[in-house]
């Protein structure tokens, strides 16, 4: 639009905010919070000029760049984003810039510098990811944004921070350590020339090749979309995290495993995805059904939540699984829609625990009398957790649901069973800590102030905006699903 690399802008504008960050004296708390909000909204507008300016009609990857890193190796800086990412990359926006807001009030006895050093440093991550379009760089900005969790959670945490924020790095790590050994092995089996995905999209690999390295590639994605039996260390993180770290944790971090299943298992190794489709459907069913029944008997808000999102991305791994349009669609959709979701949840436990210090769920009562505009924030939450009809992940439910009765009768069948787990155990929160008797110990309670509904209302927005008009998302789609699914149809 404006001739600048836009998607090198976007990249680079939390970057400038962790270097500013870091040179900014720590006692000038308001100057950190300055720049990191202003980062986070440049970036919010950078994503809204990309959707905007996203050729559907085109489609495929659009406002590349290609700048050589490593040439001796093969490596560049290539980045480009079809329809799959920039829907993606507006969800990053979006809640990087509602944590930015949710957090505006952190205590700044508790090292406000490091705290907005680290979170830019993640969504630098995370951006990366979701532009790069070569495999080293991919895993390069997949481990920036993975390692920040660590000291996020343990400084500034709760409830067994260290445990949550050790367990958590084991298991990314090990997430890891299948990865790049993988990786590698793509890139020699495809030539060993280069580390574009779009070359090695290209290049014949053989099937034995494929179905040897896919489950090395899922599962190693896998482990960060919370994926069962691996799914463990995402609950307990998302428990000890701080709000706007358990937002950007929820919301966008899972989203990249998720992600590098599409965009690297199974884009460069369709054949490998058929043939391993059946058998990681049924890990998504479990991932279903179990994350449901175990957020049911949970008694704390986050633990819930937490669980409640293992089921949620046991939805995505479904939907990609079955290979069909409306799986995919709708597995991409969930994924902009739990995250929008997430972050709503996150955000409005986040202000009940900072004025109670306390998420156990039998402490609380009626708090719809006491602060009614944060309760409706949290209830809006759990309804579209549900599904219910007029919120964003009613329509990516829908879609995966459709397509996996279709391709797997059983565990389609199964997986819309678990959806009354999921009622069951939202109308539990609701009816304890939300409606009943009144606990009066909480009468104190305040209601959120004008800013501090901001964000809130901005997340909200979007599941009722999505939820009554999904269509600029399908439309997004579209094109990125059918060149996506000719991989798996001859094309």
């Amino acid at each position: 639009m404006f001739g600048i690399p836009i998607l090198s802008a976007i990249l680079l504008a939390p970057t400038i905010a962790v270097l500013l960050t870091v040179l900014i004296p720590g006692r000038n708390h308001m100057a950190i919070k300055l720049v990191n909000a202003a980062a986070s909204v440049v970036t919010m507008v950078l994503s809204g000029i990309v959707w905007a300016d996203y050729d559907m009609a085109a489609g495929g990857f659009q406002f590349m760049e290609a700048v050589p890193w490593v040439p001796d190796f093969g490596i560049q800086y290539l980045v480009g984003v079809d329809g799959f990412a920039v829907v993606l990359t507006m969800l990053t926006a979006l809640v990087y810039v509602t944590g930015v807001l949710s957090m505006w009030h952190l205590d700044t006895s508790k090292r406000a510098k490091e705290y907005f050093a680290f979170m830019s440093l993640l969504v630098v991550g995370v951006f990366g990811v979701f532009v790069s379009l070569d495999l080293f760089a991919f895993f390069f900005f997949y481990e920036i944004a993975v390692l920040p969790m660590y000291p996020l959670i343990i400084i500034w945490g709760s409830t067994q921070r260290e445990y949550a924020g050790m367990k958590l790095m084991i298991f990314l790590m090990g997430g890891s350590a299948l990865l790049f050994p993988a990786l590698t092995a793509l890139f020699w089996v495809a030539g060993g020339e280069s580390w574009s995905m779009l070359e090695i999209a290209k290049a014949h690999i053989d099937v034995e090749t494929q179905v040897f390295l896919y489950p090395f590639l899922y599962i190693g994605f896998g482990i960060l979309a919370g994926m069962f039996p691996f799914h463990s260390w995402s609950p307990a993180g998302h428990v000890a995290a701080p709000t706007a770290v358990s937002m950007l944790h929820a919301g966008v971090l899972m989203k990249l495993g998720a992600f590098g299943i599409l965009r690297i298992a199974m884009t460069l190794l369709p054949e490998g995805a058929q043939a391993w489709m059946y058998e990681f459907a049924v890990l998504a069913t479990f991932n279903i059904v179990y994350g449901a029944f175990v957020a049911m008997r949970q008694t704390d808000f986050k633990y819930v939540i937490g669980f409640s999102s293992v089921s949620h991305m046991g939805i995505v791994l479904l939907g990609l699984n079955t290979l069909g349009v409306d799986g995919t669609n709708g597995a991409v959709f969930q994924m902009f829609a739990h995250g929008v979701m997430t972050a709503l949840f996150f955000s409005s436990v986040g202000f009940i625990y900072e004025q109670t210090h306390d998420r156990d769920i039998r402490n609380f009562g009626g708090m719809v009398r006491q602060i009614p505009v944060a309760t409706a924030f949290f209830i809006c939450a759990g309804l579209c957790g549900i599904g219910v009809p007029g919120f964003a992940s009613f329509w990516a439910e829908l879609l995966v649901f459709i397509n996996a009765v279709q391709v797997f009768p059983v565990l389609g069948f199964l997986a819309v069973a678990g959806l009354i787990f999921t009622a069951a155990y939202m109308l539990r929160v609701f009816g304890k800590a939300m409606f009943g008797p009144v606990n009066e110990k909480w009468d104190h309670l305040v209601e959120p102030t004008p800013f501090e509904i901001i964000p809130r209302a901005m997340l909200l927005i979007v599941l009722l905006g999505f939820g009554f008009y999904p269509k600029p998302i399908l439309d997004m789609l579209a094109p990125a699903t059918q060149t996506f699914l000719a991989l798996f149809n001859g094309g």
